[in-house]
């Protein structure tokens, strides 16, 4: 992995793909490439650079003037290693050993050295360390065989394959023919006007500045692609597929930074406005004065939501942290059992899963390979799959037998935040929703947790008005190594996020625990050189916390705590304070979540670092 772009018909193809490739960068990765074709053209012009797309750009503006006109057909990739070190020999795009065809690819083909070898007895020589270089050989080796048809040499060579894939192959003597398949990663084709040209991408970030109109490609089909004609798709079997055309629409303003000197933070002062979007239409005041939830996933399927008895969550990353206060809300206020679950380990341990039972998929960019996977085993123990994402049209979206989009628009910034927030607000209203339906919750509390609700943009927009408090205390810990974060109840998943936070992008280690575990162990790492963040608002373990805090203090750990407008008691223990608004327990994570991301950003920034793209992370991970 990591993204994907193309594009085919009369435009100077090399902006259109250096464009692209910089509108995925989000995504993370280590090195880019391209692959230059037209009819005015020779052959299959191959550039490549480690590092990030700048370098390739300045590789590709050496093209004249006439070269640039020349080239209407390419491919790009940016790279996150999997096989093989971040290299210009690494990087995609791949030729075969003859020239005739150009690869790019995103995911990891599994039995990759078993076909190597094979080729190699075929005579064929490698450069690279990747499977991907195997996989454009395997591909030029049907072709070869069976008279130079691209479309049929990829569907022989993908029936080889064991693995995830989402590629784009061209070929040097044609160079208005494109090929694309996608299984298990995701690939998305825009159709240009009349058909007279199409974008390709591994989302449709790339796309919708040129056109709203996409076809989705599913698991294990093959798309043609040649201008002035319709995109003709064929499944794995040779048989024909349906060309289902979409609408996407993405706001071409949410993908600049508008003003702020990073994505991370435009994202992080988005979230009130985001929070609103996410509850439009779903949270709503009658005349009356009174509230109603109205989520349509609940009315179409709430017979088997509320035969429920066990609901499993599945999710990865900042998602599983926001599945874990999921399920205190859900047993809270629907005294259902909840298991929340690493959806990598899921998928592997052969997992206890019931036809009543229903299985939460939660994930921002909903093309999470794991919790693909787990999803796959959850509809095939006949479980009901409900899917929270924010990829609109994403491969889990599509999967799932029915969901909540969270709407808080693309999520560029390579650690996660407006998403969270998204997710603990719609899991929020799910929790409200079926616990109203199941008669678990009085109107009374009902009534009080949604006013509270939605007041929740307006407290947010406090919070981040200590922006540059935080700022200005984040420069007394980047010297720190090492960082602990601690919470009880609903704030302990808010700790492991904050470290979750930290460690992402200004490369700190950094642990979350529940308060009480830290005498449990990690209360020997405590000394004055060790930063412990205390997440100590007014809730019903306030006071355990606040026990907590004192043993930290008699070993002279330097405390920062996020407590409740007006705490005095915290402020006398800790060296540094950032206060939030009160609020019921169930929705403190809203809040007290927001300085954690402010102090990641704020001492990544000191240290120089690149908050939008962390080292060595993917945004979107389409493999396991």
């Amino acid at each position: 992995m990591c993204g994907i772009v193309g594009y085919i018909g009369k435009q100077s193809v090399s902006p259109i793909l250096i464009k692209g490739l910089h509108q995925l960068e989000y995504r993370g990765y280590d090195s880019a490439g391209v692959a230059l074709s037209g009819e005015a053209a020779e052959g299959i012009r191959v550039y490549k650079a480690k590092g990030k797309v700048a370098n390739l750009e300045a590789k590709v503006e050496t093209l004249s003037p006439e070269a640039q006109t020349a080239f209407t057909t390419g491919i790009g990739h940016t790279r996150w290693a999997t096989h093989g070190e971040p290299s210009e020999t690494n990087a995609h795009p791949h030729l075969s050993m003859n020239g005739e065809l150009a690869l790019v690819h995103n995911g990891i083909i599994e039995n990759y050295q078993l076909l190597k070898e094979q080729l190699v007895g075929y005579g064929y020589t490698f450069k690279s360390q990747t499977d991907t270089e195997v996989l454009v050989q395997l591909i030029d080796y049907f072709y070869q065989k069976n008279g130079k048809q691209l479309t049929k040499a990829v569907n022989q060579a993908l029936n080889k394959v064991i693995g995830a894939y989402a590629i784009v192959v061209m070929e040097r003597e044609n160079p208005n023919h494109l090929v694309a398949a996608r299984k298990a990663s995701p690939l998305v084709i825009g159709i240009g006007e009349q058909n007279a040209e199409f974008f390709i991408g591994s989302d449709a970030t790339p796309l919708v500045e040129y056109t709203h109109k996409v076809i989705y490609l599913e698991d294990e089909q093959i798309a043609d692609i040649r201008p002035s004609e319709a995109v003709e798709i064929i499944n794995l079997d040779e048989s024909s597929a349906n060309v289902n055309i979409k609408d996407v629409d993405i706001d071409i303003s949410a993908l600049s930074k508008g003003g702020f000197p990073h994505f991370m933070l435009k994202e992080i002062f988005e979230q009130p406005h985001c929070i609103e979007n996410s509850m439009r239409g779903r949270v709503i005041r009658r005349e009356d004065g009174l509230y109603e939830i109205k989520l349509s996933a609940l009315a179409h399927f709430k017979a088997k939501l509320i035969r429920a008895r066990h609901v499993i969550i599945v999710a990865c990353g900042t998602s599983w942290h926001a599945g874990l206060i999921g399920k205190q809300l859900i047993e809270e206020m629907c005294r259902i059992r909840v298991e929340v679950e690493y959806a990598s380990e899921f998928r592997y341990r052969n997992p206890v899963i019931e036809k009543d039972d229903v299985v939460i998929a939660i994930s921002q960019s909903g093309e999470t390979a794991d919790t693909l996977a787990a999803i796959q085993l959850a509809k095939e123990q006949g479980a009901l799959v409900f899917g929270i994402v924010n990829g609109v049209g994403s491969s889990i979206a599509r999967a799932a037998d029915t969901g909540i989009y969270i709407h808080v628009g693309p999520e560029i910034g390579g650690a996660s935040t407006k998403a969270f927030t998204g997710q603990i607000t719609v899991l929020t209203m799910l929790s409200l929703a079926l616990a109203n339906a199941l008669g678990t919750i009085s109107e009374e509390q009902f009534q009080e947790i949604c006013r509270e609700l939605v007041e929740i943009p307006a407290k947010m927009e406090v919070v981040l008005k200590q922006n540059d408090t935080v700022e200005r205390l984040s420069n007394r810990f980047t010297y720190a190594r090492n960082f602990l974060y601690l919470g009880r109840g609903y704030n302990y998943p808010v700790a492991l996020e904050g470290a979750l936070k930290l460690k992402e992008i200004s490369y700190i280690h950094a642990e979350g625990y529940p308060a009480a575990e830290m005498k449990h162990g990690p209360i020997a790492l405590v000394d004055k050189e060790m930063p412990i963040v205390c997440l100590a608002t007014r809730d019903q373990l306030y006071h355990k916390v606040i026990s907590n805090m004192q043993e930290v203090q008699s070993r002279n750990g330097r405390i920062l705590a996020i407590v409740t407008e007006g705490d005095e008691q915290v402020k006398r223990m800790a060296q540094e304070v950032v206060e939030v608004p009160a609020t019921l327990n169930c929705l403190t994570p809203l809040l007290s979540v927001l300085p954690m991301q402010l102090l990641a950003y704020h001492v990544a920034v000191k240290k120089g670092l690149n908050v939008d793209m962390p080292r060595n992370l993917a945004k979107s991970v389409t493999v396991e």
